[in-house]
């Protein structure tokens, strides 16, 4: 009787995984081929940054790249609440929370026609969706493409949100989970676009290694014992082990650009995740307190590093 089920589920599941497999394909094509251009226009009202006064240079920018659960504009795996705490926490920073992951063409994936309809009767395919993306974003052939559209995606909203070229304000991404495929493979282009100091910060990190981020100044991995999902990315990966030692994030270990820190007994989802408001520490502070406080610290103690320059020293990357 398993058996069966297993087999119903398999037939059920297989043709909607062939199809989302060639969809989130389709997006890498029309981008590269330029049969579509990526929408840089947001919801009526919905700033392109928040957090420091735009009128001024902020101490650095952060990008927000959040996990499977994006579907819009507005963050919407946790109510936003992490990018709400690290803008009320850190004023001096400018937030932008807005960038589309899981979209080549950077449309929100909820707001598509047929996905609002199929939402209603299949929500399963949203997530199937940017799951299928992040192994999109992650295959060698399509890797140099994905990156580069996303890579631009954020380029553009970074722009729009008032950065300049040159200017040697840092920018930080900040990524959740599948995030952080999106994020080390951003770094090439970002670099090439805006010429920023660039620092990650990867929250609960699934990503293949491959990603070169040679242009990156230093990658903070926020991480805990009891997060399965990053230890199962860390392990499917062949680049993520010690024996490929030429696999992009392999060389940033050795070039001591990556810093560990333990974040336990948080998990990677449910009631005592990372940003879970409700799971206390002993000293009373929540999941989510605690890795806001985290997040901040760690692009403090980079910003102070280096006072004027907007980058750490040049012999810490």
């Amino acid at each position: 009787m398993i058996e069966f089920a297993l087999l119903l589920l398999l037939c059920g599941l297989g043709p909607i995984l062939l199809a989302e497999a060639l969809l989130a394909r389709y997006e890498v094509l029309a981008y590269t081929a330029g049969w579509r251009t990526p929408t840089t226009e947001l919801p009526r009202g919905m700033p392109y940054a928040r957090g420091a006064d735009p009128e001024r240079p902020p101490d650095a920018y952060l990008v927000y790249l959040d996990g499977i659960g994006k579907r819009r504009f507005h963050d919407t795996r946790d109510g936003g609440r992490l990018v709400k705490a690290v803008i009320a926490g850190a004023p001096e920073l400018r937030v932008l929370g807005q960038v589309q992951p899981y979209s080549p063409l950077a449309e929100p994936l909820a707001d598509r026609p047929v996905w609002v309809w199929l939402r209603r009767r299949v929500g399963l395919l949203l997530f199937l969706h940017n799951v299928v993306q992040i192994f999109v974003a992650a295959d060698r052939r399509y890797r140099p493409l994905y990156n580069r559209a996303v890579g631009s995606q954020i380029a553009a909203q970074l722009r729009l949100a008032g950065y300049r070229p040159d200017s040697g304000v840092p920018v930080v991404l900040l990524s959740y989970s599948g995030g952080a495929q999106v994020a080390t493979g951003a770094v090439k282009e970002l670099w090439s676009q805006l010429r920023s100091p660039l620092w990650l910060i990867t929250l609960g990190g699934f990503h293949n290694g491959a990603n070169d981020v040679t242009h990156a100044q230093h990658l903070d991995q926020l991480t805990s014992a009891s997060d399965w999902i990053e230890r199962v990315g860390a392990r499917m990966f062949p680049q993520r082990w010690r024996l490929f030692r030429r696999s992009g994030w392999n060389r940033a270990d050795r070039d001591g650009k990556i810093a560990v820190h333990r974040l336990d007994p948080a998990t990677h989802v449910g009631p005592l995740s990372y940003v879970s408001p409700e799971a206390r520490l002993p000293d009373g502070r929540s999941h989510l307190d605690r890795t806001a406080e985290t997040v901040i610290a760690l692009i403090r103690d980079r910003l102070s590093a280096s006072p004027g320059t907007g980058g750490p020293p040049s012999g810490t990357a």
